[in-house]
């Protein structure tokens, strides 16, 4: 095999998939590396047509499963039909100084597979956060840095939603919206006339509603509703990197892609005062190689790209690759998912539901948004959901209880939200390399050190005590808040470490997500993310993808 490209992506997952994808198109012999297995769109989704019989378990992870994994099995998506995607606890090993749950998917795609798919635009009160607020640094862009790459994005993926005209969530290039529930719609309609600052939306999502002529070429087709996502779609229906990004590469007879590609590190060369290329060791032989390249883009997962930047050690670099500063693996941040509420509504008895769908509604941030109004900083978003299902009597024994199963009758309206809310980058919430051990390639193992505050607890005393009003006032009944209690990470919204800033002092990348004492090495996924907002995060790894590589070919076109 050729050891020399003109770059080198280091993951194939949500924005090394992209990487992959604008390299290749623009004629860049492209080498992506990814540390788990391949994963063909289709032919590698064992469990995709499978009915809830066809499972040995109905869907449930066994309990030796579940207790050799407890940390995974927390995991949603976990379950019979898509556990094989998931990496077990074993095969990974890491360091909790405090609890963390670390969910990842070693395969060619990564998460993407299993992704919730929820995608939303940052808006300016995003990227303005910090500098406003007086946490973390100031990003180096604004929304307009980005707006035309949110664009140029979404219509390669294929995104789902409504123009909402809402300056906290900008409106982005939609396919048509699916339909709300009615007790959705008059959730939607009720909080639009009680509140001028709160707002219920269709949730934006990553599914092929009605596909066009670019989804058509990537071989995709429309979804399907099936809400079986996790297991991967044989349409194509929703988007992730085995689809479309990946394969789309492929075509272009640019990209070499090679599994089971453990990164030990990033080379440097001290003589040229650059990134030289990569050692990788072979996930299954122990093998080690090397791979050069003038342009490198770390893509692994927020963070696994700060293990490897701190594992590159060099002269130049003693404490990790472009880490002048010390402030690589600090500031790591994520999102607050502990908080749910549910409740009844006795209305629009006239109607139930039926069928599946991929999404529901969605509640924007409304707090702290245009002032500081609370005594924390920043705010949440909030899922928003309802449905209407049979209620069975589950008495008596042999006849008696099958005709009383077989005889169910229409419940009321059960009605639920969940919050998202944004945490403050702290230094002390870190991620840094254990000092004794090691994983089966060789590689310190990662220790993370990472958990609430006090911001967090209020945050998630305000979202109980809004929603809670917010639920009266419309009519709800039997109304419970419950904190799951869940340890960070467990969001699978992990990020910083890596985190953009105008100042090297302060900040590892600049404003095309180059490393700022490395410039031909680019940070793209969650670790360059110097705040989190409160929207899912994946369409802004695609999109500082996409500018960033366009960047990197201008720089190489002038021979920079």
């Amino acid at each position: 095999m050729n050891t020399n490209f003109d770059v080198i992506v280091i993951g194939s997952g949500m924005s090394g998939g992209w990487a992959a994808k604008e390299f290749t198109e623009k004629g860049f012999k492209t080498l992506v590396l990814e540390r788990g297995r391949e994963v063909r769109h289709i032919k590698d989704y064992p469990t995709t047509n499978m009915m809830p019989w066809e499972f040995e378990h109905r869907g449930d992870i066994p309990y030796d499963i579940a207790q050799a994994n407890p940390v995974v099995s927390r995991c949603y998506a976990f379950r019979e039909d898509a556990m094989h995607f998931f990496v077990k606890d074993t095969e990974h090993p890491y360091v909790q100084e405090k609890p963390f749950d670390w969910i990842r998917g070693y395969q060619v795609g990564g998460k993407s597979i299993m992704w919730a798919r929820q995608t939303q635009r940052w808006s300016d009160f995003d990227f303005e956060g910090p500098a406003r607020d007086g946490f973390a640094v100031d990003w180096p862009i604004r929304y307009s840095d980005l707006a035309p790459w949110y664009s140029y994005v979404e219509k390669f993926v294929g995104v789902s939603g409504n123009k909402d005209g809402l300056p906290n969530l900008p409106d982005g290039e939609f396919l048509p919206a699916l339909d709300l529930t009615c007790v959705e719609d008059y959730f939607k309609d009720f909080i639009g006339k009680k509140y001028k600052d709160r707002h219920v939306i269709y949730g934006r999502c990553a599914h092929l509603t009605q596909p066009t002529e670019i989804h058509l070429q990537q071989g995709r087709g429309q979804c399907q509703k099936r809400d079986l996502c996790q297991r991967g779609c044989p349409f194509g229906g929703y988007y992730n990197s085995n689809s479309t990004t990946i394969p789309w590469a492929e075509r272009t007879g640019n990209l070499t892609l090679r599994p089971f590609s453990v990164v030990h590190s990033i080379l440097y060369d001290d003589k040229k005062g650059q990134a030289a290329g990569v050692k990788v060791v072979d996930a299954n032989t122990r093998e080690t190689f090397e791979y050069t390249a003038p342009i490198i883009f770390v893509n692994a997962g927020a963070l696994n790209t700060n293990l490897i930047l701190l594992n590159s050690i060099s002269a130049r670099f003693p404490h990790g690759l472009g880490n002048d500063n010390g402030l690589l693996g600090k500031y790591v941040a994520f999102h607050n998912y502990r908080g749910h509420i549910s409740a009844e509504y006795h209305g629009h008895l006239e109607s139930t539901t039926d069928g599946r769908r991929p999404t529901g509604a969605y509640i924007p941030r409304f707090r702290n948004v245009f002032k500081q109004e609370t005594d924390f900083l920043r705010g949440y978003a909030a899922g928003f959901g309802a449905f209407r299902g049979r209620e069975h009597d589950y008495q008596g024994f042999g006849d008696s209880l099958k005709k009383n199963l077989d005889h169910g009758s229409l419940g009321p309206w059960r009605v639920g939200s969940h919050m998202m809310g944004e945490t403050i980058p702290k230094e002390t919430n870190t991620v840094s390399l254990d000092p004794s051990l090691k994983d089966a390639w060789g590689i310190p193992q990662l220790k993370i050190d990472i958990g609430y505050d006090d911001n967090d607890e209020k945050m998630l005393k305000d979202f109980f005590a809004q929603l809670t009003e917010m639920y009266t006032a419309a009519g709800f009944t039997n109304i419970k808040t419950g904190d799951s209690g869940q340890a960070p990470g467990l969001d699978i919204h992990e990020m910083g470490g890596v985190r953009m800033g105008k100042d090297a002092k302060t900040s590892l990348l600049n404003k095309w997500n180059q490393l700022h004492a490395c410039p031909n090495v680019y940070v793209t996924d969650g670790a360059c993310m110097t705040s989190t907002s409160t929207q899912n995060p994946s369409l802004t790894y695609m999109a500082l993808t996409a500018r960033a590589v366009d960047h990197a070919i201008s720089q190489a076109h002038k021979g920079v």
